[in-house]
């Protein structure tokens, strides 16, 4: 009798301990995800942030600039385009834009001293400059939370567990190709 019950004893034990062991592999999955959404929650944050002070600072700027109508229109063209984005890859490319556009405003700025001195402009450069270093650090955190993510679910036993479970490798950010080139703003007006 005793062996009866030690061979129906130690399958569902082993099987508890295999069952425990796979939900422990999975709520592990679930909150590295739950972390890499978070964090990209906060570069959305950082963003929006952007976007809420740029119109301003376009403001700011129009009076004096009625002719870099092109520049307007490429940052109008990217906050629109960044509102639709329904991917993490549309909206980092629509940031993205944004900041090739924004580039150029600045660019613009720094060759018109009356700007430069006027005290909204300058206090409005400031707030950006301090989110574009809020974006880089969240951007970075981004990345490290994907790493992590990444690293548990493509090595062995995740790289088979993850699959099953109907988690991926997710996406880095990545700079936009060539956006290490500064943009070039021709004011010549003749």
């Amino acid at each position: 009798m005793n062996k009866k019950i030690i061979w129906l004893v130690v399958p569902i034990v082993i099987i508890f301990f295999i069952v425990s062991w796979l939900v422990g592999q999975y709520n592990s999955f679930v909150g590295l995800d739950q972390n890499v959404a978070n964090q990209w929650a906060q570069v959305e944050t950082q963003y929006q942030r952007r976007f809420d002070l740029i119109p301003n600072l376009v403001n700011s700027v129009k009076g004096f600039l009625a002719q870099e109508q092109e520049v307007f229109g490429a940052i109008a063209e990217a906050r629109t385009r960044y509102s639709g984005a329904q991917t993490v890859d549309e909206k980092a490319s629509a940031a993205s834009s944004l900041e090739g556009a924004f580039g150029r405003l600045l660019v613009i700025i720094e060759n018109y001293p009356e700007l430069k001195s006027n005290e909204t402009v300058a206090q409005l450069m400031d707030e950006l400059a301090g989110t574009e270093n809020r974006i880089s650090v969240e951007r970075r955190r981004y990345n490290d939370m994907v790493r992590d993510f990444n690293v548990v679910v493509t090595r062995i036993p995740g790289r088979f567990l993850a699959g099953m479970f109907g988690f991926t490798p997710k996406q880095y950010f990545e700079a936009v190709t060539a956006a290490e080139a500064a943009p070039t703003v021709d004011l010549d007006l003749e």
